[in-house]
């Protein structure tokens, strides 16, 4: 492997909602370090990673104890595959909600087999916190972010309530919640010239105060997990700092769960310690198309192919040279 000690570009991990059926597949008839990867995950978590993704048997790809895990090890093996290859390691690391579990794969902090069971755990302490009907999250576009915190108040009372959950990029912001109360909020936002106000195929009310009895449920595993320091600084959700140790990274993947994705903010500081890239090590471009908004002039290569891989690669070295 090779290791760039000037290097400032980031690992960029998604989450959930980049998840396809047959994501990687080229990747893992062709590539021993992919199919390993996946072997990995099955013989952890009890199940056929390989036929999940594949086949998607009963839709078990869209649920979130299966997307998470499938997400996981789809982002650690093209990881694992740009090492393989010479690629260099990031100056940091950064994960949209469940993907801040793979970039601590990434920086060593916790094990492939550890993670993979967590975020496994993780996905069904989430569905179970808010019964099914109970919860929603909902996309509010064109409107910036201060005027939703303000419809979000508005659209609140005693026993319904919508906050915002992840700060994508400018104009571009998830809310999450109670169902009525979302609904209000989705009509308030169309009345105050929201471009877009739709709700989400999410039940669970992520990054939310409603995640408080999965966020219980996660530090207690969390105790059992063992942690290392990172190799790299991997940047909180919840902080939009970097985290340094162990203390830190378990009070922040619990304090994750019930606060909001501070995705934006993360970028911007990135940018402004002189982080000019990134690479999207997941399947699909969603990361890229929300830091383009947020930082037009920082750049983000794909990596879920043979050729984008490569391109990323040379992208990288040449930089960086």
């Amino acid at each position: 492997m090779s290791v760039n000690n000037g290097s400032t570009f980031a690992f960029l991990f998604p989450g959930q909602g980049s998840q396809s059926v047959g994501m990687l597949g080229d990747l893992l008839a062709t590539e021993a370090v992919v199919a390993q990867s996946f072997d990995e995950a099955s013989e952890a978590l009890g199940y056929d990673m390989r036929s999940l993704v594949a086949n998607n048997p009963d839709g078990k790809l869209d649920q979130t104890e299966y997307t998470q895990p499938a997400l996981l090890t789809a982002s650690t093996a093209l990881l694992r595959l740009w090492r393989e290859r010479g690629g260099a390691d990031a100056s940091c690391a950064a994960g949209h909600s469940l993907g801040e579990y793979s970039a601590l794969v990434a920086a060593g902090s916790i094990s492939f087999s550890d993670a993979v069971k967590l975020v496994a755990f993780r996905g069904r302490a989430m569905t179970a916190a808010v019964p099914a009907g109970v919860g929603l999250m909902a996309a509010i576009l064109g409107l910036d972010d201060a005027a939703i915190e303000s419809l979000c108040a508005e659209a609140s009372n005693a026993d319904t309530k919508v906050w915002a959950a992840n700060y994508n990029c400018s104009g571009q912001l998830v809310v999450a919640g109670h169902v009525a109360a979302v609904e209000r909020l989705i009509e308030l936002a169309k009345s105050a010239g929201a471009k877009r106000a739709m709700p989400l195929q999410v039940s669970a009310p992520s990054h939310t105060p409603l995640m408080q009895p999965a966020a219980d449920q996660l530090q207690q595993r969390l105790a059992d997990i063992s942690i290392s320091q990172p190799s790299m600084p991997v940047w909180s959700n919840a902080l939009a700092a970097p985290l340094k140790d162990a203390t830190a990274i378990r009070e922040a993947l619990v304090n994750q769960l019930i606060s909001p994705v501070r995705w934006s903010e993360t970028i911007s500081k990135m940018y402004a310690q002189g982080v000019n890239q990134a690479v999207e090590m997941g399947p699909g471009k969603v990361l890229a198309g929300i830091v383009r908004r947020v930082e037009r002039d920082m750049s983000v290569s794909a990596t879920d192919s043979t050729d984008a891989m490569q391109k990323a690669i040379e992208t990288v070295s040449g930089e960086a040279e």
